[in-house]
């Protein structure tokens, strides 16, 4: 009953077969794939397979509907493995699979892992599985795996260090490429496209973290709380070491970063992240202005933050955080003063929109409200681009 049908990744060409709904989400779906001909008995079997789909079992549950050629519960256990696959990687299942299987999971953008870090994990566990016989398959493996993605800490002190890798020229060829991924981002754009693309699990949820802020007094919080639309609940973080409002937030490799703000008597300079595996906070690197309300995202790996106040005026400087380096580094101001700007990424470059701000970020009220009336757009490098009107 019903249909299989095959996609093409974007890497190899190779046929993988499409995902679809999740086993809960599967009662609303279960007896449209069929037609009006096919037993009760047989639907109700698939919809119970797919209601017990488990790490250890999905594999096999998975080959199964491919033999019987059954779209439906096909599509919800691989949806499935792409959710769960840390604990897949553990089964024996996953142990027992082909080279091919393999190839085709590790390649698939659908992983739901927190870093790439673990992805290197199960290709190495299946590989060390049977070393001998499947040794020679490392290098392949490897190229399959986003490597550049990994942090330089783990390149070095761990898949650098396997003998495994250590013993194939290949492996080393393929490690030494993704370190230079981190000490030369000139040379990123020469790299594959897939091998630097984040992993994106569309069917899982992400969790949405509030950070900081001000209570109904007034007063900056160091208050930090998570949703999990899933479980509709917000649960509290640790707080954070510092109060913090009109801060600056992002997010990489895994961890929160909560960046300068108001402490309810100074700006701030200071930055710290927060580990949601450990639920701590710790302080790195701080930037070499003081200053909220400024605008923040992530591009290549590196953190940004545009403009903002440093209590007598709006700003109009840039800086950029490795973390790799735990360094904030001065680059090319903008060509306006900005605060609590829109800032965004798109195509290689970041866009800054706001009112502009006069250089000590006060507006007589005539001015203020003739400067409201036509924001204007910056990137990066900093030049005038298109005004936005009526807004």
């Amino acid at each position: 009953p019903g249909r299989i049908e095959r996609k093409h990744s974007d890497k190899d060409n190779k046929p993988v077969m499409g995902t679809g709904p999740s086993a809960p989400n599967l009662a609303a779906l279960v007896l449209s794939p069929f037609p009006s001909s096919t037993p009760l008995t047989l639907i109700f079997f698939l919809f119970f397979y797919a209601k017990r789909l488990h790490p250890k079992n999905c594999l096999g549950v998975r080959q199964f509907a491919e033999t019987m050629m059954c779209a439906v519960l096909y599509d919800a256990a691989n949806s499935f493995i792409h959710q769960h696959f840390v604990e897949v990687s553990m089964s024996e299942e996953f142990l027992a699979l082909p080279l091919e299987d393999v190839l085709e999971l590790v390649s698939r953008d659908e992983l739901n892992v927190k870093s790439e870090e673990q992805v290197f994990e199960a290709a190495l566990a299946w590989v060390r599985y049977d070393r001998e016989q499947r040794g020679p398959y490392l290098p392949e493996l490897l190229s399959s795996i986003r490597l550049p993605l990994c942090r330089p800490q783990f390149l070095s002190d761990r898949v650098q260090q396997d003998d495994l890798v250590r013993c194939c020229h290949k492996c080393r060829d393929l490690v030494d490429e993704a370190k230079d991924y981190h000490l030369m981002p000139e040379r990123r754009p020469h790299l594959p496209a897939f091998r630097t693309r984040p992993r994106c699990c569309t069917s899982i949820a992400g969790l949405i973290y509030a950070v900081g802020g001000l209570n109904s007094a007034g007063d900056s919080l160091n208050v930090v709380e998570v949703f999990d639309p899933i479980a509709n609940r917000w649960e509290k973080c640790h707080p954070m070491t510092t109060a913090r409002s009109r801060v600056g937030v992002a997010v990489v490799n895994g961890l929160l970063y909560a960046i300068g703000g108001y402490d309810g008597q100074l700006r701030l300079s200071t930055v710290e992240a927060y580990n949601p595996e450990t639920d701590t906070w710790t302080r790195v690197g701080s930037m070499n202005s003081k200053r909220s309300a400024m605008g923040t995202v992530v591009l290549d790996g590196q953190i940004y933050v545009c403009g903002g106040y440093d209590g007598n005026s709006s700003l109009n400087s840039v800086e950029t955080y490795s973390p790799e380096t735990d360094k904030w580094t001065v680059v090319t101001p903008m060509s306006s003063n900005r605060s609590a700007a829109g800032v965004t990424v798109f195509e290689g470059r970041i866009y800054c929109e706001s009112a502009l701000q006069p250089p000590h970020g006060h507006l007589a009220p005539s001015s203020r409200h003739a400067q409201q009336a036509l924001p204007t757009r910056s990137c990066l490098p900093w030049k005038q681009d298109v005004c936005l009107r009526g807004l």
